[in-house]
């Protein structure tokens, strides 16, 4: 087989019109212009996602057939520059400003329950205790 164009997702989403779609799935790129009015969703569903970018979750959401995977592969025309599968992970985080820390508690956070600890405690003794002794 030849080797696939590479596009940019740039290129990519110039291509979003009934007479123009182009779709990017799981790093590839596919020319569904032919196969628009055959599509059971609708053309409309496809035109959203071409102009929206990547359309592999949208895909993957959906569960399509065994038999629509297969026929994709006559729509394919590249691959999507520098795509990163979810399910790879890159060597290096991609940047070290954000790193999920554990929430940390501090007294005032167990304070409040405490407070109504100690209230509805009291409001259980006096209507214990104190109610019967006076009625």
């Amino acid at each position: 087989m030849a080797e696939l164009k590479s596009f940019s997702p740039d290129e990519i989403s110039r291509h979003a019109t009934t007479q123009d779609c182009w779709l990017s799935i799981g790093g590839k790129v596919y020319d569904v212009t032919d196969f628009l009015e055959e599509h059971p969703g609708g053309e409309h569903v496809i035109l959203h996602e071409s102009g929206s970018g990547d359309a592999t979750q949208a895909f993957e959401e959906v569960g399509h057939s065994s038999a629509a995977i297969s026929s994709m592969k006559s729509y394919l025309i590249g691959t999507v520059e520098g795509y990163i599968s979810g399910d790879q992970k890159p060597s290096k985080p991609a940047t070290t400003a954000y790193r999920e820390q554990a929430p940390s508690y501090s007294f005032s956070d167990y304070l409040l329950p405490l407070l109504v600890l100690v209230v509805a405690s009291a409001a259980w003794y006096y209507l214990t205790f104190y109610s019967k002794t006076k009625a």
